[in-house]
């Protein structure tokens, strides 16, 4: 058998006994600078590859969300009534969408932008109205009806019949000029049936609303002609001290106005009739989102109506933006965890939320609101072993404010341009 000294001889890597090395103190000195060399790339590396690296790019805007763009918001409009609120979309093509309601949500506020009642409901004003056949105006005064009301008489009035139907108007105005013999007939048929002195439990009035301007503004007449339904011992709110009544939005001729001053009056309780009637206050919140194409637009905000008239200089378009973005919705979570990568992303995503936008001019200035928007693209992109993955698409903006006069009815409008690039980030 072959000894095991006689394999070991043939060993080409023979080492030297430890007994026969010499430790030094330069050998220790350079052993301690290595490891610690060791130990400082070590950590480089590891904070090098830990460490998430970012790249910036201009790219052709190609989001997921095609040739549309969303725009959520909510605005609260102190002294804007529901009734006459309307939103309007149009674009440099020549696009122009009125009155938006499918993707809206309007509710009645107070001063203090609390809301004062349900969601109200557009479907109750009808689009067409009917009026009567127009009267010649030398016609008029023979057909006594209607009692003239002010500030001092309206209060007075109102305490003393069950129900007071008034027509709030203004002499100028083509709409109040086509109810008015109508409403003196319908007054005229009313007060025979339902004698004041005998019956007594409804009586028709008018205001002119230039005469008494205050009274009308007290009751949040914004449009002209209202019909205005007030009910004995329900028109104060105790809880926000605002004046209770109801709006009329039927058709205005003649035989349309009797049958619903008969049902008003009628023993048949209201949940049975078939009168276009809501309860009204001074303000309006409106929330929702419409969708525009990219292209330079405009959001607008104003009262619109076809059967009223406006007096601009008493319009006031004052708001209050509560949220305004672009864009698809982004949860608070996943902003927050892009944020940790990217800390300036989002800064600008909402950036007039929580604004307030306030016409302190004149009453005879007619005053537009007006914002001027640049919206910009930007996309997170993460690369994981060259693999590409969306975190976020986040539309950004900025925004410059102004109140300048406007010859037409003020509105509140929002300007909006939108950059063709796109900012993309990416990180690995």
């Amino acid at each position: 058998m072959v000894s095991l000294s006689k394999i070991k001889s043939v060993d080409f890597y023979r080492k030297i006994p430890r007994d026969l090395t010499e430790a030094s103190l330069l050998g220790a000195w350079l052993s301690v600078v290595a490891a610690v060399s060791m130990i400082l790339l070590f950590g480089m590396e590891l904070k090098n590859y830990l460490t998430v690296s970012t790249s910036t790019s201009i790219v052709v805007d190609n989001s997921s969300d095609g040739d549309f763009l969303r725009i959520d918001f909510n605005i609260s409009f102190p002294a804007l009534s529901c009734e006459f609120a309307s939103v309007d979309v149009s674009d440099v093509l020549g696009t122009n969408r009125l009155n938006i309601t499918k993707t809206l949500r309007k509710f009645t506020i107070d001063p203090d932008l609390r809301r004062t009642g349900a969601e109200y409901n557009s479907e109750l004003v009808p689009q067409v109205i009917q009026h009567g056949e127009e009267v010649d105006d030398d016609a008029v005064p023979a057909l006594p009806g209607a009692v003239s009301l002010n500030s001092d008489s309206f209060d007075r009035i109102a305490h003393e019949y069950p129900i007071l139907v008034v027509n709030f108007f203004a002499p100028w105005c083509y709409w109040s000029t086509r109810l008015k013999p109508s409403w003196e007939k319908t007054a005229k048929i009313i007060r025979e049936r339902y004698n004041p002195e005998t019956d007594g439990r409804i009586i028709l009035g008018k205001v002119d609303c230039t005469e008494d301007f205050e009274l009308c503004k007290r009751h949040h007449i914004q449009g002209y002609p209202s019909i205005r339904i007030f009910r004995k011992g329900s028109d104060l709110r105790e809880d926000h001290g605002q004046h209770e009544h109801e709006s009329y939005y039927g058709d205005r001729d003649t035989k349309a106005l009797v049958k619903a001053m008969e049902e008003l009056v009628s023993p048949l309780p209201l949940g049975n009739q078939k009168l276009a009637l809501a309860p009204l206050t001074g303000g309006c919140r409106i929330e929702g989102y419409v969708r525009v194409k990219k292209i330079p637009g405009n959001l607008i905000i104003s009262a619109r109506s076809g059967a009223h008239s406006f007096d601009s200089s008493h319009m006031n378009m004052s708001h209050v933006i509560s949220h305004l973005s672009f864009g698809k919705t982004i949860s608070p979570q996943v902003l927050s965890d892009v944020k940790r990568l990217i800390p300036y992303i989002g800064r600008s995503h909402d950036k007039l939320n929580g604004r307030s936008f306030i016409n302190h001019r004149d009453l005879d200035a007619n005053v537009t609101i007006e914002h001027y928007l640049q919206v910009v693209k930007t996309e997170v992109v993460t690369r994981i072993y060259s693999r590409e993955s969306s975190l976020l698409e986040d539309y950004e903006y900025t925004a410059h404010s102004s109140l300048s006069q406007s010859v037409d009815v003020p509105v509140a409008k929002f300007h909006f341009e939108l950059s063709p690039m796109q900012v993309t980030l990416q990180t690995a």
